[in-house]
């Protein structure tokens, strides 16, 4: 697999130079931030913001695309979901009702529900794009250190570590064992139906998390002979310092978060209501 899907994609872009920690912290708080308010404005403006994040890092559209297919597909769904269960979520919140169309029996399309399933559409599009930036822009290894660096075990750090390396590791061995199943006669392709390519796909996953459970024994293995958390400390070979765009990003998100919250709650209520 030439671009493995949520793996390090090595750049020299400004987002790349950041420290592990500070991505990290950014993406907690720019979560956060998306997860508290409602207000259209805020988050229209960190979306813009994600975009100009993503042009920084240099990371093309095509690398993780298919991600973001595969997210958007999910997030349509939900939104479809939340509409069936809950047709009228957005008459509650905003207090008034504006039906844009009958639908059947007393449901109706409502100005305030597309208004309500806007906005969490929008937290998704906020969010996700720049933990999956975090993700593709980090060299484990470095990040790792930087966790150590602020205080986290570096039992944990280094479990973390791991487990982005895994990712790719992971998508490796799911080609080569699908490639052997297609050798050994394993139909996969279009020409068979959805249900019986589905039912063909359990033929790979069984020897998939049996060869994982075989990585995780060699791994542990290879950590307890060599005396792996025998320590209290540890040096780390990828360690970096905090530079002069780190801190400039502490100070971006942490503005970004306090103007958020004023905006937010300035008249008592985190939803934003264009419709009084």
């Amino acid at each position: 697999m030439n671009n493995p899907m949520l793996s390090y994609i090595q750049k020299e872009s400004l987002v790349h130079q950041l420290t592990g920690a500070t991505k990290l912290i950014f993406f907690l708080i720019w979560s956060t931030t998306a997860m508290v308010t409602y207000d259209t404005r805020i988050l229209i403006v960190m979306f813009i913001l994600g975009i100009i994040a993503f042009k920084v890092s240099q990371i093309e559209f095509k690398q993780v695309s298919f991600v973001l297919y595969f997210i958007l597909f999910f997030m349509l769904f939900n939104s479809l979901l939340t509409f069936v269960f809950s047709p009228f979520q957005g008459v509650e919140i905003y207090d008034t009702r504006h039906n844009l169309f009958h639908l059947f029996g007393n449901i109706y399309f409502t100005a305030e529900q597309i208004f309500y399933q806007f906005n969490i559409i929008l937290k998704y599009c906020t969010v996700i794009p720049i933990g999956i930036l975090f993700i593709v822009t980090t060299n484990p290894s470095e990040f790792a250190a930087s966790l150590n660096k602020i205080g986290v075990n570096y039992k944990i750090a280094y479990s973390v570590a791991i487990a982005l390396r895994y990712i790719p590791d992971v998508q490796r061995d799911y080609q080569d064992i699908t490639f052997a199943q297609q050798a050994r006669g394993l139909e996969l392709s279009k020409k068979q139906s959805l249900w019986k390519r589905m039912i063909n796909s359990i033929s790979i996953l069984m020897p998939l998390i049996f060869s994982s459970l075989n990585r995780i024994e060699v791994i542990s293995s290879a950590m307890e002979l060599r005396g792996f958390g025998s320590k209290q400390y540890r040096t780390w070979y990828n360690a970096r310092s905090f530079k002069k765009n780190d801190y400039i990003v502490f100070v971006f998100i942490s503005l970004l978060f306090l103007i958020s919250l004023v905006i937010t709650f300035y008249d008592g209520n985190r939803f934003y209501n264009p419709f009084k």
